[in-house]
């Protein structure tokens, strides 16, 4: 027969399916075409029956493809997509989170392979950032950075606080020998005293002195107690960025490394003063008359033209640090207690928290947002400060008015030394419940 004078050279080399080369493939047809069997052809070649077969039916090489089984994470796409991306792309979480939450066990290398394709996404979102523009005395953006400046011939770790207005872009320096959170604080007030005004906004990072608590998925915000005093005292609202998005405050991350690389950078002073006093010149005659690259005009141009004007003047409101507040809750007496001294409020507060501030002169006391009483500062000690119309409403003649009283609040309207009658009074004890007063004359204050 034919077959039989078929030249070749024998293959007795067992390999796998997958590990054929298209020219033994080719040789497997050939012998085929020339009449073998399949029997005899894989027994030549060393290669299962089942290997001839296919290939024989495919008429030539093709290439392995692997069983594809279903795997443990199948179905579960979209909950470790959301997952991956509310850990910021740590897969050893998302990992956690699956033994947690489904019960399913697998290797770090397995979570990492289904992540991959979302991955490049998440990196490319966190490097986004949108500019947005803020209209004239909006918005103050502020942050500290790090440099080392030699001065008196050594190297020092300089804190420089930066404050960036959104609009203008006009810049305020101020360097501080920690980032503590008087320095936050002075800073501020410096920039204030600088822009000649106030903005109704102060953008900040989530600085520990400032920010007890930012929760990333509710965007809630919790501010130091003291910020929060500081910032009703100076009346802006604080704002913080969402966390590890410091790019949403850009404007002045940039002015921070602009101050850095332009003001210090190759510069030696002989004192801090001396520093201090090179900063304000490089303010004045670099920093204000450079033309910006984004607003393509000078920051001191665009703030003296329409910017100025839209800040809160100062109105002659000392540092904070020179204005104390406190928090009292309103005795039975319908007081509160500052310095020994106690100060009258509307009886309907009585066991309520109240904000006390002593400015200049004054002692204001409000409750939340609103204003509910102010007395002249008493002077003295254990006096009384008393307001008649914070007691209209009650009846009866209870409680002996104080000595010591600032002018033009109370007088004692009869010679026995009570407050009475329709001019209202204040009483430790209420010869009736609290509620049945509010009852009587239409209501909670």
């Amino acid at each position: 027969m034919a077959s039989e004078n078929v030249q070749h050279r024998p293959l007795r080399i067992s390999r796998r399916d997958e590990m054929l080369e298209p020219e033994e493939v080719d040789r497997m047809i050939d012998l085929h075409r020339l009449g073998w069997g399949i029997k005899r052809i894989a027994r030549e070649l060393g290669v299962a029956k089942n290997t001839v077969k296919r290939y024989v039916a495919a008429g030539g090489w093709v290439p392995y493809q692997a069983v594809k089984r279903a795997g443990k994470l199948k179905g579960l796409e979209q909950w470790m997509r959301h997952c991956f991306e509310q850990h910021r792309g740590n897969c050893d979480v998302v990992r956690q989170e699956l033994a947690r939450a489904h019960g399913i066990a697998v290797s770090l290398r397995t979570v990492e392979r289904a992540c991959q394709p979302w991955r490049s996404e998440l990196t490319a979102r966190a490097r986004a950032t949108v500019r947005f523009e803020t209209p004239p005395g909006r918005q103050m953006q502020i942050d500290f950075g790090q440099a080392t400046v030699e001065i008196g011939g050594q190297k020092v770790q300089v804190h420089l606080f930066v404050a960036t207005l959104g609009y203008s872009r006009l810049n305020y320096v101020a360097a501080f020998r920690h980032q503590r959170q008087s320095a936050w604080f002075a800073g501020m007030e410096g920039a204030f005293a600088h822009f000649g005004g106030v903005p109704q906004q102060v953008l900040i990072d989530n600085a520990k002195p400032l920010v007890v608590s930012h929760d990333v998925k509710t965007r809630e915000v919790v501010f130091n107690e003291r910020f929060s005093a500081f910032a009703r005292h100076w009346g802006f609202t604080p704002k913080a960025c969402a966390p590890y998005r410091a790019r949403t405050k850009g404007k002045d991350e940039s002015g921070v490394g602009y101050v850095k690389n332009n003001a210090l950078a190759g510069h030696r002073f002989d004192s801090w003063e001396a520093m201090q006093a090179h900063l304000a010149r490089w303010l004045r005659e670099v920093a204000d008359v450079r033309i910006h690259g984004t607003t393509k005009e000078a920051p001191r141009t665009r703030f003296e033209r329409d910017e100025r004007g839209m800040l809160a003047p100062l109105a002659g409101r000392p540092p904070y640090q020179q204005a104390r507040e406190w928090v009292r809750v309103v005795s039975s007496e319908s007081c509160v207690e500052v310095d020994t001294n106690r100060y009258s409020v509307p009886w309907r507060l009585i066991g309520e928290t109240l904000r006390v501030r002593m400015e200049g002169t004054q002692v204001v006391i409000s409750y939340g947002r609103k204003e509910v009483a102010r007395h002249d500062r008493l002077a003295g000690r254990h006096a009384r400060a008393i307001d008649a119309k914070h007691f209209e409403g009650l009846v009866g003649r209870l409680w002996r008015c104080g000595v010591g009283l600032a002018p033009d609040e109370v007088a004692c309207p009869d010679d026995t030394g009570f407050l009475a009658g329709g001019q209202g009074i204040a009483t430790s004890v209420l010869i009736r419940p609290l509620a049945e007063y509010e009852a009587l004359v239409g209501g909670g204050f």
